[in-house]
């Protein structure tokens, strides 16, 4: 990481990725089997914090890259959406 980055992505870095994934996978889990509207927005604020991930990370990139993560944001927003109607 370069001294001009942002702190906030400075301490990303550092964490163990295996802690992240395991905090995701329990955050989505919980989301999933919570009611309606609760796991609906659990599952929207974590399209928020992947969005604000994504906007961070866009110009470091492939766009082979880009796309999938665009995507697999898109399907979890449509998602949450469902779980809120349902």
């Amino acid at each position: 990481m370069q001294r001009t980055q942002p702190a906030l992505l400075t301490r990303l870095a550092r964490v163990n990725p295996t802690a992240a994934f395991l905090g995701t996978l329990v955050l989505v889990l919980v989301a999933l089997f919570a009611p309606g509207i609760v796991g609906g927005v659990l599952l929207l604020a974590l399209a928020a914090g992947l969005a604000a991930l994504l906007v961070a990370t866009w110009p470091v990139q492939t766009p082979v890259t880009r796309a999938v993560r665009l995507l697999l944001l898109t399907l979890l927003v449509a998602g949450a959406l469902l779980k809120i109607m349902a």
